[in-house]
């Protein structure tokens, strides 16, 4: 892993998480009603169709059966995290969801013990703990510090499921990368992963009812959801498959600790009222996690390099 691409991933990944932060204001401005996976499906769609002048010329654009097979379980990982965020919109508060959520880089941490693409170490679970403890931290602010709303039902559970297949996803492009069965290109990889999991999110939402529905989109509608698809769909999911060449799953979803802090600032330019002293204890942990993350990663570049260096010492006496 060289400096100049583990910087770049870095860099891609913070650009992540602030068009994540950003896009959550643009969704809002879409109309009400409108059918939430069959938008998602048509957001992937744009996104693939995008991508498709710049990937249909690449040599490994066409994946074996296992490479076909993974993107598909990939496009599954994404049909189960959306349908069960959508699903239990009504069905769980927004505090339990975002508490739920801060354990995304966690489990993909731990699943990636579990097909080896994690080594068992201390410092990156200790780093992903402290950005955990700043997005919970965060959650408490924008609830007013109220943790009443914080409960655990069924509808809990099928998000914490669909928090599993979020974190399943970055786990299985390192484990197919690492085994030569995806694509070395990040485009490729985002195509296929965006065109099957689109595929599959899109047969969800029909069998929902939801396609007389789409007749009620504006012509407004129809530009945020191309925004949507090009920026908050095509490039993030881009950026996150660039990164996890270079990157392990569990440093690559610690990126998403920061998506509430961009939203944190978004709220002040909004409403400047709401800043006080109870965001900075979250926002501090938040930083401190990111700040260790690139830490960490120099440090491990440094004993890489040292190590091969001495081996070419060895060699050569």
């Amino acid at each position: 892993m060289s400096d100049r691409s583990a910087a770049r991933a870095h860099a891609g990944l913070l650009l992540w998480a602030l068009l994540v932060g950003l896009s959550f204001p643009a969704v809002g401005l879409m109309s009400e009603g409108l059918p939430p996976l069959l938008l998602t499906a048509i957001r992937f769609t744009i996104a693939a169709l995008a991508l498709w002048p710049l990937v249909r010329r690449a040599p490994s654009l066409r994946p074996g059966r296992a490479g076909l097979l993974l993107y598909a379980l990939m496009g599954l990982c994404l049909t189960g995290f959306f349908g069960a965020m959508f699903w239990a919109a009504h069905r769980a508060s927004a505090v339990s969801m975002a508490t739920l959520f801060v354990s995304v880089p966690l489990l993909a941490y731990c699943l990636g013990l579990a097909l080896r693409v994690e080594r068992l170490a201390w410092r990156l679970p200790s780093i992903l703990l402290t950005g955990a403890l700043g997005a919970l931290a965060l959650a408490w602010a924008e609830s007013g510090g109220d943790w009443a709303a914080l409960r655990f039902g069924r509808g809990e559970a099928v998000f914490f499921v669909g928090c599993i297949a979020s974190a399943l996803y970055p786990v299985l492009s390192k484990w197919g990368l690492e085994r030569g069965w995806l694509s070395t290109s990040a485009g490729v990889r985002t195509f296929w992963s965006l065109a099957l999991g689109g595929a599959l999110i899109a047969l969800a939402g029909l069998a929902r009812g939801g396609g007389a529905d789409l007749a009620r989109m504006t012509p407004s509608d129809a530009l945020i959801l191309v925004y949507l698809g090009l920026f908050s769909s095509g490039l993030t999911f881009w950026l996150q498959q660039r990164a996890t060449a270079v990157l392990t799953p569990g440093a690559v979803t610690a990126y998403s600790y920061l998506v509430p802090f961009v939203s944190m600032l978004l709220l002040f330019i909004r409403e400047p009222q709401r800043l006080d002293w109870t965001w900075l204890p979250g926002s501090l942990l938040v930083m401190l996690a990111i700040a260790l993350l690139l830490r960490r990663d120099v440090t491990q570049r440094r004993a890489a390099a040292a190590r091969n260096s001495s081996a070419a010492s060895v060699e050569r006496g």
